[in-house]
């Protein structure tokens, strides 16, 4: 009884593994090859740009505005929550009238938190202190 439970297990696991295994296996001959097969070089110029040939001219620091960071996270939260709204309108055979009643409140926490968002002036570009988010109002 036993050995027929590992046995179904095994079957049933056995492609997961074998691919878990396969990418492990593909991952670490890529990084070997690139290892391997790569170029080294112990010159003077390892370390300047020659993607554009200009080397850099005083300090190549820049402040960037936390607005540019903000949108960013706000773009990865709502595009994380539209792949799960296309997934339920994808099963929404099988999930019936509960699974509708779930997705209009996950609508409504995202309607709510779009108009915090507007409410306290993350997505205004044009706000009067540029560098802040009043998060106060």
């Amino acid at each position: 009884m036993l050995n027929k439970y590992f046995t179904l297990i095994n079957i049933e696991y056995l492609r997961f593994i074998i691919y878990v295994f396969v990418i492990v296996f593909f991952c670490a001959m890529m990084l070997i090859g690139g290892w391997l097969l790569g170029g080294r070089s112990d010159s003077r110029y390892k370390n300047t740009p020659f993607e554009s040939g200009i080397n850099p001219i005083g300090s190549t620091y820049r402040e960037f505005s936390t607005k540019f960071y903000l949108i960013a996270i706000f773009f990865v939260i709502f595009d994380i929550e539209a792949i799960f709204l296309y997934s339920w309108a994808i099963s929404i055979r099988e999930t019936s009238w509960t699974g509708f009643f779930e997705a209009t409140i996950f609508i409504f926490i995202l309607l709510t938190s779009l108009f915090y968002l507007i409410r306290i002036d993350a997505l205004n570009w044009l706000s009067k202190n540029k560098n802040k988010v009043n998060l106060n109002k």
